[in-house]
């Protein structure tokens, strides 16, 4: 297939949705194995909430990038911790290391059509870093406020593209994306990142912003509502977002991220790192 429209609007609106890039089946397939593993999972083994709201994190989530970790809805566990909803209706997201460690993530990930697609955008030796599987769960799925991907996995030069697959239509009553068209061209408002630090006295580590959150005239933001099975592709400087989710409906998505590694600096300073798992995924290797 050629991407070459694709990619031409990606660079001029900051993201680009390519219809029909998985079948049926294989949207079925990824569905069902998700529910195997949300099936398995001891919930109390995994107790950390996920918010974009409430950024507050822990070594749980510090130490998740190169393993399969849960990170649980905000109204899904009380205080005590026990479970208020159905655990398939408890979960926010599984990440971040989907890609590689898991062998039905890692067909779609490193297919022969992602490396096309990878080879289209100009990538010379294209990474994939982090996945995840975001659940957007029915009534509770919570806001994703609005940001750049590039101020959490920041290089230089930039060189950062977002891939977010739905498994189900994402409309905007159940939380689809929304972007500011063209707002990639200006870079990284503020040059806001996340990185990680580590305290000098007690050599524990935590992860700060260098920038108070940026705010957006919400009258910027146009919807892209996608079906099932479609692939948006996300400048990694492009100002997007998600409501939450009060709809009876849930908006199940696969979405990774890749860097080109070809004369490229992956900050230090990013809250992920590579490790010795080797979870940092060369696409063309």
């Amino acid at each position: 297939m050629d991407y070459s429209k694709h990619i031409n609007k990606l660079w001029e609106d900051g993201y680009a949705v390519i219809e029909n890039f998985l079948s049926e089946e294989e949207i079925k397939k990824l569905k069902s194995h998700m529910h195997e593993i949300v099936s398995a999972v001891n919930p109390r083994e995994h107790q950390t909430v996920f918010s974009t709201t409430n950024q507050t994190k822990n070594d749980y989530f510090l130490n998740s990038g190169d393993r399969i970790s849960f990170f649980f809805e905000e109204e899904a566990i009380d205080a005590e911790g026990n479970l208020q909803v159905d655990k398939q209706l408890s979960v926010n997201k599984i990440g971040h290391a989907l890609h590689c460690l898991d062998p039905v993530f890692a067909e779609i990930s490193q297919s022969e059509r992602m490396k096309a697609i990878a080879k289209a955008i100009g990538f010379v030796d294209p990474v994939i870093c982090q996945s995840m599987y975001i659940f957007k769960q029915p009534k509770i799925g919570g806001v994703v406020m609005p940001h750049q991907d590039s101020s959490f996995l920041n290089t230089n030069p930039k060189r950062l593209v977002g891939v977010w697959i739905p498994l189900e239509d994402a409309m905007k009553d159940n939380g689809c994306l929304w972007f500011i068209p063209g707002s990639h061209k200006n870079g990284v408002d503020k040059e806001r990142y996340m990185i990680r630090t580590v305290d000098e006295g007690t050599g524990v580590e935590d992860i700060t912003f260098t920038h108070p959150r940026v705010e957006y005239d919400d009258n910027l933001f146009i919807p892209a509502e996608m079906k099932a099975g479609s692939l948006a592709l996300i400048h990694g400087e492009v100002v997007h977002k998600s409501e939450a989710n009060k709809s009876e409906k849930s908006r199940h998505a696969y979405t990774f991220h890749m860097f080109d590694n070809h004369g490229v600096e992956y900050s230090k300073q990013n809250w992920l790192q590579p490790t010795e798992k080797g979870t940092f995924t060369h696409l063309l290797a």
